[in-house]
């Protein structure tokens, strides 16, 4: 059988979620906002700011779809954003926060100030198939615009360039360096096959294991033997059977990274990898507790040592979401598409990000542009091909003048600024990860 004659799972689901969208956008009502927002002088300067900037951001995305780099690599992309910025006269920084992928540069004076924030990294075998190229373009058009369009003393803007989203945990490595500590609202749109105004993410925290164990010949001696790679498949069974006893939204899933040399010997060492994903910050901290268990519990039964490595980058945080922000979001980009609220994105297709992080320490948003229709995942190649097709380009358009007109009605309006922070201090105000994992739980190494 070829990989073309195997059966997909789930079949005529895409289609049937593409009808269940055309309903919900046939029943929701238009967009709207108690708050006044920036004056329409304003967006009407944004809107002609981005269209002269708009091949320039074409040229972008797809520059940067072109040479896809992996997390903490970004060296081209990070040039070409910080090029763009310095092209218009403003000073760009690389190498920003401590990290030499990262880039920073700043306009206006004084005011609040907003954080817009662009990712560019892409991943292993598959290039921009979550369509980062498309989120750093239009990030820095909204930089940029917002730079064109503020007056004197009028606000601040921040184009915050953050490495490593896949996995690497850049924005996190930015918090520690101080990097959000003056930002007062933080956003960035990103790709997908919907329009909705905001995000739901799952926390995130990795572990990887390694039980050793002793060799010995398989066939002659096995009972001189203690075998590692049957600590691993103890774990990776427990792990799986777990998923039955957690929540519908919370996920586990793992890969063995090493499973012994020869079939002939006993495996001395033996490896793998699993990821812990849960929609709120102590649940997440449960499903890390139950995890470690299970890992520890593989040891004790088959005799091996287990060395636990917890979070060997960042862990991520639960996004928290904003819906005063989120709803001018939607009503600017109302003439342009329709903007879902973020409850209409069903819970199987949440994922992690390390933007939930920024979102627990200052007010933020993190709206989804369509790019593909629904069923084409991210993380696919199928999305890669739209990150760089018509659909994408129309994206960072759009979402760049979504980034910039929200940017200036925070800017402009101190009863939205109020009102956004007064949600985001009911939801528990600002959490610092380190408190937010509870350092009572098992960490480091075990055995």
């Amino acid at each position: 059988m070829t990989v073309q004659n195997l059966r997909r799972p789930y079949p005529g689901l895409r289609e049937r979620r593409g009808r269940e969208l055309e309903r919900v956008l046939g029943e929701t009502a238009p967009a709207s906002s108690p708050h006044t927002g920036a004056p329409p002088e304003t967006l009407t300067a944004l809107t002609r700011r981005l269209g002269v900037l708009a091949p320039e951001l074409t040229a972008l995305s797809l520059d940067l779809h072109a040479h896809p780099e992996l997390a903490y690599a970004e060296h081209h992309a990070a040039s070409a954003i910080a090029d763009t910025v310095r092209a218009h006269g403003i000073a760009a920084e690389t190498g920003a926060y401590g990290l030499p992928t990262a880039v920073r540069a700043v306009a206006g004076r004084g005011g609040p100030r907003v954080g817009v924030v662009a990712e560019y990294d892409a991943l292993p075998g598959i290039g921009h198939a979550c369509g980062h190229n498309i989120i750093a373009a239009s990030a820095v058009g909204a930089f940029l615009a917002l730079a064109h369009a503020l007056r004197e003393d009028g606000g601040t803007v921040e184009l915050i360039g953050a490495p490593a989203e896949e996995g690497g945990g850049g924005k996190q490595r930015i918090l520690d360096a101080g990097g959000f500590d003056d930002i007062d609202f933080a956003l960035m749109v990103h790709p997908g096959n919907l329009d909705v105004a905001g995000s739901r993410s799952l926390g995130f925290r990795q572990v990887a294991v390694t039980y050793r164990g002793l060799a010995a010949h398989s066939a002659t001696g096995p009972h001189w033997g203690v075998n590692a790679l049957d600590a691993v498949v103890t774990a990776y069974n427990g792990i799986a059977q777990l998923r039955q006893h957690i929540l519908s939204s919370d996920k586990v899933h793992g890969i063995i990274t090493d499973g012994g040399q020869a079939p002939n010997v006993v495996p001395e060492t033996a490896s793998a990898v699993f990821y812990v994903r849960s929609l709120d910050i102590d649940t997440l901290a449960d499903l890390h507790g139950r995890a470690d268990a299970i890992l520890r519990a593989a040891a004790l039964a088959t005799g091996t040592v287990a060395e636990i490595r917890w979070d060997g980058a960042p862990a991520y945080l639960p996004l928290r979401a904003n819906a005063t922000l989120e709803a001018r979001y939607a009503v600017n980009l109302a003439s342009r598409r329709k903007v879902l609220p973020a409850e209409a994105r069903p819970a199987d297709e949440v994922a992690s990000t390390d933007m939930g992080n920024v979102s627990v320490y200052v007010p933020a948003i993190h709206p989804i542009i369509a790019i593909a229709p629904r069923g084409v995942a991210n993380h696919t190649a199928e999305f890669a091909a739209y990150a760089a097709a018509d659909s994408g380009t129309a994206a960072v358009h759009d979402a760049a003048f979504g980034i910039a007109a929200t940017a200036a009605d925070f800017l402009a309006d101190e009863r939205l600024r109020a009102d956004a922070r007064a949600e985001f201090d009911r939801a528990g105000g600002r959490v610092h990860l380190a408190d937010a994992l509870h350092p009572d739980t098992p960490e480091g190494t075990s055995s």
